[in-house]
């Protein structure tokens, strides 16, 4: 994550305090060196300087002023609530301090740009979220709910998981598919309901409010199987995010299978591989709703499954049953083999031509679950 700016000059903000100009000319002036950073993600100054024939150093030098007007009175305005619902959800970041570099550089401006880009559009707008877990797809959805409110937005989180297929409809999956051991693989979802679902959203008129059923997954139900429960009912939203762990992934060519990559070691494990890249056109359809397509990726794909073990140990630790690290080790490569983040991930990051469908916001994160770096990959082809 970029920490350049002192933590006082955070501390002043949100403390109302005017700032001294010295340290607002550091803002400005840091806002101008990571511009790589900063323009892809702060959609209103990327539509300022791209209406304007007015390129001189005043006009950009009142760009990037706004910019930061705007966002220390956002920060100002929400920072208690934010670090509230943080320790109400026992999401502890460490130091505290740390807040204050993602609300700046991170949460902030990425909630300024889904309200701008929604006002455009002019309905509601569907957000894309790629990430595995450990990824802060979560933390990220909570940050947002609020953020959104204090710009006047209603703001809707849908999982891919809520359009799981039944537990009966899973169970005959298995019955003809042995290799389906547990949810999560594409061919294990309902398009049809996603595809229902995202069009009533997006059509929905932003002047009438009209009910919508959500369906909602429970994970606890049929002995950790899960199945779905009753739906909930979405009077209005003005931004949907849709997230999940290879929600806007495409297929990949056959060629790119030709080798093994751990844990894919077997022509079984390469059959499985091809199975899941070939139902991934099925997805192609659901992903056409989707108006821009954020991803978070760990910096070393295997973090997640360090990160699933971690989780497991303090769920344990709880009192509650967990899995044991070799159990992990198996689910977690599991869901390798169906989409190896090594074959996958690097088209979504790095596209190396403009047939590649890439993220439109890319997040590396650390080893600790902190974002290291923004940027938007398209930009670069």
């Amino acid at each position: 994550m970029i920490e350049n700016i002192p933590i006082r000059i955070f501390e002043l903000i949100i403390q109302g305090d005017r700032l001294p100009s010295s340290d607002r000319e550091l803002l400005v002036g840091d806002i101008k060196k990571n511009s790589d950073c900063f323009l892809p993600f702060d959609a209103l100054s990327i539509e300022m300087l791209a209406d304007s024939n007015m390129v001189d150093e005043v006009f950009v030098d009142g760009v990037f002023n706004d910019i930061v007007d705007r966002r220390s009175r956002l920060m100002a305005l929400v920072y208690p609530e934010i670090s509230q619902a943080l320790s109400r959800q026992n999401i502890l970041i460490s130091p505290p301090a740390v807040i204050f570099s993602l609300l700046w550089y991170y949460w902030l401006p990425l909630a300024q740009r889904l309200a701008f880009q929604q006002e455009k559009a002019g309905r509601t707008l569907i957000q894309g979220l790629l990430g595995g877990q450990g990824t802060g797809k979560t933390t990220l959805g909570y940050v947002l709910n609020i953020l959104l409110r204090h710009l006047g937005k209603t703001f809707l989180s849908i999982s891919l998981d809520d359009f799981y297929k039944t537990y009966t409809d899973r169970q005959k999956l298995r019955d003809r598919r042995p290799e389906i051991i547990w949810r999560g693989p594409p061919s294990t979802h309902d398009i049809d309901l996603g595809i229902e679902v995202l069009q009533k959203l997006r059509d929905r008129s932003p002047a009438h409010s009209q009910g919508i059923a959500i369906p909602r997954f429970d994970k606890s139900l049929h002995n950790g199987a899960g199945d779905r429960r009753e739906p909930e009912i979405s009077e209005n939203a003005d931004i949907v995010l849709f997230e999940g762990w290879f929600v806007g992934m495409h297929p990949l060519p056959v060629s790119a299978f030709r080798n093994f990559v751990p844990p894919i070691l077997s022509e079984r494990d390469r059959e499985f591989a091809l199975e899941c890249n070939a139902n991934l056109y099925n997805y192609l359809p659901l992903w056409d709703y989707l108006d821009s397509l954020i991803v978070l990726v760990p910096e070393d794909y295997t973090y997640s499954l360090q990160w699933r073990i971690e989780a497991e140990r303090k769920l344990i630790a709880t009192g509650k049953t967990g899995m044991s690290d070799r159990e992990i080790a198996h689910f977690v490569e599991y869901f390798w083999k169906a989409l190896h983040p090594e074959l996958f991930m690097p088209r979504i990051i790095t596209p190396t031509s403009s047939s590649d469908r890439g993220g439109d916001l890319v997040v590396k994160i650390s080893r600790s679950h902190m974002p290291t770096k923004i940027y938007s990959p398209k930009h670069r082809i």
